[in-house]
């Protein structure tokens, strides 16, 4: 999915950037067939983006009326995330707040007449090419969500009351949002935090408190991809492990189709068994995914991690035996 986004955005970019350009040169430029072209810019038309030809299919393409991507430098994954905001809460939210929708409008409202229609046609967009749902469900933060989107959409930083993951510590810091992002039926924030003077991921689920201020501040350059390099899902660390894990036959298939926010290497042995090979910045998630597995999963290596494994394994023994 996040590929054919990537792709759509790219094409609205290279018209808009190129008017006139063919969709031979599109597709070479893109790395995809020309057929490819062609149903993109139908998936274009049909969310109202309004791309036509004047010489008929196969030649020049640009867009009819006043069209223009806002920001020109919003990354495809600050789009998709901010445009999928209606499509991952609306199976929770709408049903129960109705006026959700009208709110998510009134946020768009923020940007003059064109800006509007072109975020609204990014929506259409991205319902057009979404496979699935986001997620199943949203746990109890909807309350900061718009008052979060507003102020990315406006660049306004945000005084927020949070508390940390250890519960033992609430304090005020103002930040500058970035990008929601979904994880596992949650949301995440990334944006920058004042207090440590660099960025920072939060869960929504532990803000206490979310204001707008009057201070615009200005984007810094964000690799997004590049940020979460070598992180398995959301918690970011600056340790470099290596972990080695042989899955047995029984569930190498599952682990093979599993879509993975990092990437591993995977090396399949006759016997059915999976061998996956990856390096990580934090531990905690990782472990947690291969537990789950239980019997079927080894570690191999880090050792102190098998001798880890050893020690929870000899607990759990200890809680089962009979007395």
């Amino acid at each position: 999915m996040s590929s054919k986004i990537s792709r759509l955005m790219r094409i609205i970019n290279l018209i808009q950037n190129s008017p006139g350009i063919k969709a031979t040169e599109l597709a070479k430029i893109c790395e995809v067939s020309e057929r490819s072209i062609y149903r993109d810019l139908i998936a274009l038309s049909e969310a109202g983006i309004p791309v036509t030809s004047n010489e008929g299919r196969g030649n020049g393409y640009t867009f009819a009326s006043i069209f223009a991507m806002y920001p020109l430098d919003w990354t495809p994954e600050e789009a998709m995330a901010f445009s999928l905001l209606p499509g991952v809460v609306k199976q929770n939210l709408i049903q129960t707040d109705p006026h959700f929708q009208t709110a998510y409008e009134k946020i768009m409202a923020t940007y003059n007449k064109e800006q509007r229609s072109q975020q609204q046609s990014i929506s259409k967009l991205v319902t057009l090419i979404q496979s699935g749902k986001p997620q199943n469900k949203i746990e109890n933060s909807n309350k900061f969500l718009l008052p979060i989107a507003e102020s990315m959409v406006k660049n306004q930083t945000l005084k927020v009351k949070y508390e940390t993951k250890s519960r033992e510590d609430i304090n005020d810091r103002f930040i500058d949002p970035y990008y929601l992002i979904p994880r596992e039926s949650k949301f995440y924030l990334l944006a920058y935090c004042h207090m440590r003077e660099d960025f920072r991921t939060f869960r929504l689920s532990r803000f206490l408190k979310v204001e707008a201020t009057n201070r615009i501040f200005t984007k810094r350059q964000l690799d997004l991809q590049k940020y979460y390099q070598n992180t398995w899902s959301i918690i970011k660390g600056d340790k470099k492990i290596y972990f080695k894990v042989l899955f047995n036959k029984n569930v190498a298939r599952y682990v093979m189709e599993k879509e993975l926010f990092a990437t591993p290497k995977l090396t399949e042995y006759e016997d059915g068994s999976l061998l996956f090979e990856i390096t990580l910045n934090h531990d905690e998630e990782f472990l947690k995914w291969v537990r789950q597995y239980g019997p079927d999963a080894e570690i191999i290596e880090p050792v102190e991690y098998r001798v880890m494994m050893q020690e929870e394994l000899r607990k759990w023994a200890d809680m089962y035996k009979e007395k």
